[in-house]
């Protein structure tokens, strides 16, 4: 199908570390057909519009706060953390509609889990299709910030915003590694692109979730 080493892949990593660019790039990868790119994020908002915090309060976890800059960053993070692992099974249905369609994917967004792209592997690997993941990594909050500002400067310094961004950056590299999944540092920008389709091509795809059971 493409010159790609993947049929489906799935990059996540935390926000303002590049991913739709990264995902841009993937997708119209040389020599191969254009992919189409999925933004996480849209599914995201359509599977909270559909629930209420009555009903799954797992995915509803922000709406109460009104602003997250007074909590600690810990705090944010373990929130961030519990919605990830909530849209699991919405991350798992997106990719098994992919699997249903003969045209190459990227899947890209925040709250894609290294146990969810494990889990994507192995059902990818039953259908016989190429699922593959990678998560890219940011550690220094100060270039996040800069990211942000550059991306949204109507919004002013979102110093906290960074902070948390560095620290569910290391969280998924963390589980990533795990999982056995590659995990790709952001910078330098330029080569992004090569350097992913480096790392697929050095990490054998992994067969299970070791050890947690997906979803809330």
């Amino acid at each position: 199908m493409t010159a790609t080493s993947w049929d489906i892949l799935l990059i996540g990593g935390a926000s303002g570390v590049g991913k739709s660019r990264a995902a841009a790039q993937l997708a119209g990868e040389p020599g191969g057909s254009k992919g189409f790119v999925v933004e996480f994020d849209d599914v995201v908002s359509a599977v909270e519009a559909m629930t209420t915090a009555e009903h799954h309060p797992a995915l509803h976890h922000f709406e109460t706060i009104p602003d997250t800059a007074r909590l600690t960053v810990d705090r944010v993070l373990a929130l961030q953390v519990a919605t990830a692992r909530a849209l699991e099974p919405a991350v798992l249905g997106v990719v098994r509609n992919r699997l249903t369609v003969d045209v190459p994917a990227v899947v890209e967004g925040d709250y894609l889990t290294p146990a969810a792209a494990a889990e994507a592997i192995r059902e990818g690997r039953a259908a016989g299709r190429r699922v593959r993941a990678v998560f890219l990594h940011e550690q220094d909050p100060e270039q996040i910030l800069a990211n942000y500002t550059a991306r949204e400067p109507e919004s002013g310094e979102q110093r906290h915003r960074a902070q948390v961004s560095a620290a569910y950056s290391h969280w998924l590299a963390d589980q990533a590694a795990r999982h056995g999944l590659p995990v790709v540092e952001c910078r330098p920008w330029d080569g992004l692109a090569g350097r992913v389709e480096r790392a697929l091509g050095q990490h054998e795809p992994v067969m299970s979730d070791p050890g947690r059971t997906l979803g809330p």
